[in-house]
């Protein structure tokens, strides 16, 4: 359930609310918004007389969160999330659109250093990269390990553009916390909530990816993971989901965005590298996840996608980059947000 204070409740009073509710077991999540102060609550209402914590002074009202995601909720917090992933750069609605951009793996420090240089010449605010990699075949190349953390990391020395990687282990969090800016959750990750807990525990910047089998409320769940351990820094990823159609690796679920935005207060980002697998389709379906509502894009960029170790035939080359970013500034322009 949800406590609203009165626009006039003070810090007595809100600190008065909040010890009462943890007396009683209920964990407690704090929500200060422009117009009204918000108290989650979560636990058993049935270990606290409500009527009694309707008459204590500052609270407005009592509303029970009828969702199976609480703190991911509408309910919980009617304003947008807006995400601090640096002092320049902050994700989310009210802020320019964020484009991440990068190879999908760390291979080498020249190709690394020489995409990051490309893709911030472009317009790109972040850098993505994998340092480990999750593969279909066990054989495949599985990322360079803290070795790619520390190129990525020369990389943002040098551009100045923070860094999204994956985490695949939670037994990697504690090294990739000291490289990365936001730590990835991927598709196949969804739902170790094992690894979401340990990453919510972080308090770093979170970018959760649906699974290709998921459903909304499914990927609104394992968010919910990440904030009830007190990480309320969570950005989610529409990636594609798996239909009965072959032509595109993924199906890209772009009503995903304004159906997040309404049931949720979490940005949304989209990747249209993984939603359609085929580098020519990238460009539009960009521009339409613009149009849709999205907070940011995430778009694979490698100088020789033909001698990609992976992900190469849904990669674009650093001069198509460029054509797509001047081509996202006008659609962006058109929905009234800035790049």
């Amino acid at each position: 359930m949800i406590i609203i204070m009165r626009p006039d409740a003070n810090d007595e009073q809100i600190n008065n609310v909040s010890e009462k509710l943890k007396k009683h077991g209920f964990g407690i999540h704090l929500s200060k918004g422009v117009e009204r102060t918000v108290i989650g609550a979560i636990g058993d209402k049935s270990a606290i007389e409500l009527e009694t914590l309707a008459m204590l002074p500052g609270v407005s009202e009592i509303v029970p969160i009828r969702k199976p995601y609480k703190l991911v909720s509408r309910e919980f917090k009617i304003e947008d999330s807006v995400i601090s992933v640096s002092d320049k750069l902050k994700i989310g609605a009210g802020q320019p659109l964020c484009v991440m951009a990068g190879p999908c793996s760390v291979e080498s420090h020249d190709q690394m250093l020489d995409t990051a240089r490309a893709v911030k010449a472009a317009g790109a605010k972040m850098l993505r990269g994998g340092a480990f990699k999750p593969r279909t075949s066990p054989y495949a190349f599985q990322g360079l390990g803290e070795e790619g953390l520390k190129i990525l990391a020369e990389a943002k020395k040098e551009t100045g553009l923070p860094f999204v990687t994956e985490v695949m282990d939670t037994r990697d969090i504690e090294l990739i916390v000291k490289y990365a800016d936001v730590l990835q959750i991927g598709a196949r990750n969804m739902q170790n909530f094992v690894l979401l807990r340990e990453v919510g525990k972080t308090g770093k910047p979170v970018l959760l990816k649906r699974g290709p089998g998921s459903t909304i409320e499914e990927l609104l769940m394992s968010a919910e993971y990440i904030l009830s351990e007190g990480n309320r820094n969570v950005m989610l990823c529409e990636r594609g989901i798996r239909t009965i159609e072959t032509y595109t690796r993924n199906t890209l679920d772009l009503s995903a965005v304004p159906v997040i935005k309404k049931l949720s207060h979490l940005p949304v980002i989209v990747d249209p590298s993984h939603g359609t697998g085929k580098w020519d389709l990238v460009k539009s379906m960009s521009l339409a996840a613009v149009a849709a509502g999205c907070d940011g894009l995430m778009i694979e960029v490698h100088p020789h996608p033909a001698e990609a170790l992976s992900d190469g035939p849904q990669s674009l080359k650093p001069d198509t980059f460029a054509e797509l970013m001047s081509q996202v500034k006008l659609v962006a322009q058109a929905v009234s947000r800035e790049l």
